[in-house]
């Protein structure tokens, strides 16, 4: 495989943007040699799927559109962002048991944490943000799994 590998798509800042991004997601990494399977190919797919959400629900249209990026650094390190305009960073949520929403970046730490990543939010010279999450790629050699998670329908988020 090369050293390095990206690959990027912007869409607008609509719900049906969040199948599209996770479907983008899913094709690179199969391009990548990530089996669509493997359990860390649903956890990217459900991170990118709460990341793209947050940028469509929670940017009140100040960001007409976001960018979903994804690097794979000499077969060590996958990094998956997303990018809007608008300035606001996630907020951590309480999260209460009758609470419709507000748990996206709940389940974005614990995977992040569950694969031995990190997540970091930076602003954007534009004055929006990325949110990053590093995932060891070592992790995508992990066995297929039945049964594993699997990313909601079109902008729909468990739990939120």
């Amino acid at each position: 495989m090369a050293d390095h590998l990206e690959a990027s798509v912007t869409l607008p800042s609509d719900p049906a943007s969040v199948s599209t991004a996770r479907v983008f997601v899913a094709g690179a990494l199969g391009e990548w040699g990530l089996p669509a399977d493997t359990e860390m190919a649903d956890a990217v797919r459900l991170i990118v799927s709460e990341l793209a959400t947050n940028a469509v629900q929670h940017t009140f249209g100040q960001s007409p559109t976001f960018t979903v990026d994804l690097v794979l650094d000499r077969d060590e390190h996958l990094r998956v962002g997303v990018t809007d305009s608008h300035p606001r960073f996630p907020k951590r949520l309480p999260a209460a048991v009758q609470q419709d929403n507000g748990r996206g970046m709940v389940i974005i730490r614990w995977l992040t944490a569950e694969y031995g990543g990190r997540l970091r939010v930076m602003p954007t010279r534009e004055g929006g943000k990325t949110v990053t999450v590093e995932l060891p790629w070592a992790a995508a050699a992990a066995e297929p799994v039945a049964g594993a998670l699997t990313a909601p329908a079109d902008g729909e988020l468990p739990g939120r």
